[in-house]
């Protein structure tokens, strides 16, 4: 007699209520158009009767007070479409891919409750596919990560996890130091091996969500990429940043490296120009794109729209492949 867990019959039920229920994951390169395409589906929905609701798969969009930078959805925008996962958390904060598939799951439970259908939207690779393949997600044990943190010396660290977690080890840079601590913290706070974690990030089951993808020219896409820094900037871009700059509270490592802030809070610090932090900005959310683009083509289940041309185009595209 085989013996399965709670926690892998919840698993499977939650799968087959995503089943049903028929959500859209809409994803692609940042700057694709993905927000107002989504947008513009869910009101063609609704238009027709459907209940239709977005859930935003954005690593950043979550903190609150990093709206122009993050291009946010509009508090008119929301209004329009109920939109789940915006400014849910403080700046100062960290988020974790564990954090934001139980706040998905709970909102795509809630829209499922009220008879509706979701379309998850974003770029965020790695928190797409832990919701996407219901990916079993080691949780957070700060006060083990501190005393790791602690001790400075990373070959230590890494000699460490060898003798625990072997197999974690060879897939970990004997210098990468954040990830070594992440994979000890998990084996040491948890119990059991990092390694243990997956199935993994290289592995396509089959999913119940329906899959599509925003492919752009990759010039028409580097175009956009620096348009959008140009209209953000006129926008109050920088004055979000010196806002968040000036919070007594501070802001969080993961918050600090988003795109485009990073190099503002640059020039804040008297590191670089204006002008230099923007180029900056826009060379480093290039290289970003194409590594997302790498991402996704590695998934097979994908089907791709091409979203260079006429937006009406792929949107009645996108409405029939919904349908």
């Amino acid at each position: 007699m085989v013996l399965v867990s709670r926690r892998t019959l919840r698993r499977a039920v939650i799968q087959q209520d995503r089943a049903k229920a028929g959500h859209l994951v809409l994803l692609g390169p940042t700057a694709s158009g993905k927000s107002q395409l989504a947008l513009a589906l869910a009101e063609r929905r609704r238009d027709l009767g459907e209940l239709v609701e977005l859930v935003t798969v954005d690593s950043m969009q979550v903190y609150r007070g990093m709206d122009i930078g993050t291009a946010s959805p509009t508090a008119e925008e929301m209004q329009r479409v109920p939109h789940h996962l915006v400014d849910v958390v403080d700046p100062w904060s960290e988020y974790s891919v564990a954090e934001f598939t139980q706040g998905a799951n709970q909102a795509l439970d809630e829209i499922q409750d009220r008879g509706g259908r979701a379309i998850l939207v974003g770029g965020t690779a790695l928190y797409l596919q832990a919701l996407v393949d219901n990916l079993d997600l080691p949780g957070r044990f700060p006060s083990v990560a501190a005393e790791l943190e602690a001790e400075a010396d990373t070959a230590l660290h890494y000699e460490r996890l060898s003798q625990l977690d072997p197999a974690a080890s060879q897939r970990i840079e004997p210098g990468n130091r954040r990830r070594i601590i992440r994979a000890l913290e998990v084996t040491l706070g948890s119990g059991r091996n990092f390694s243990e974690f997956g199935p993994g990030l290289d592995t396509y089951p089959e999913t119940p969500f329906l899959l599509a993808g925003l492919r752009v020219e990759r010039p028409v896409l580097s175009e956009r990429i620096a348009k959008r820094y140009e209209q953000q900037m006129r926008d109050g871009f920088l004055q979000e940043v010196q806002a968040l700059a000036a919070r007594p509270e501070g802001i969080s490592r993961t918050a600090a490296q988003a795109l485009g802030y990073r190099e503002l809070l640059s020039h804040l610090a008297g590191e670089c120009s204006q002008e230099e932090a923007v180029a900056r900005a826009i060379d480093r959310t290039r290289q970003f794109a194409v590594k997302q683009i790498r991402w996704f083509r590695r998934d097979p289940r994908i089907t791709w729209f091409d979203h260079t041309g006429d937006p009406q185009t792929v949107l009645d595209e996108l409405d029939a492949f919904w349908a």
